[in-house]
């Protein structure tokens, strides 16, 4: 059942929650948050817009295929334990680089960490959602 109201809304919704999705993502350090929660939030924003529009327009709005988000994922938080071990200290300490930009302050691997879970739970999420909307439109 289509609605003009909630199609309507799921496009501003999108828009907000996605922002508000990296909120939370660069919240994660010092405060409740990161890149699980974010991801979370950031795939309820893409099932919302599917219940609201169809699964191809949904589809549409994820530029690449959720797999190969979750692999990103996977790689970036892989990879953020390599700074630490090539410099010689022990396994997922932090290494930190100062930006010399007040707003951005420090910027470190538990920052690529973050992001990465936050790809890879956005990745797995919509694959399971549109997995499931996909059989649902089989059958």
């Amino acid at each position: 059942m289509y609605s003009v109201i909630l199609s309507t809304a799921s496009r501003y919704l999108l828009i907000l929650l996605l922002l508000f999705s990296v909120f939370l993502l660069l919240r994660g350090h010092n405060e409740p948050g990161g890149g699980f929660v974010g991801g979370l939030v950031a795939a309820a924003a893409c099932a919302l817009y599917f219940i609201a529009n169809g699964l191809e327009a949904a589809r549409k709005i994820v530029f690449f295929d959720p797999l190969r988000i979750a692999a990103l994922g996977l790689l970036l938080a892989a990879a953020s334990a390599l700074p630490s071990l090539l410099l010689g200290n022990p396994f997922m300490t932090a290494v930190w680089i100062d930006t010399g930009i007040a707003p951005l302050g420090k910027v470190g691997t538990p920052l690529l960490f973050d992001l990465g879970v936050y790809f890879l739970v956005l990745g797995v999420t919509l694959t399971i959602i549109f997995s499931l909307a996909a059989e649902d439109r089989r059958s």
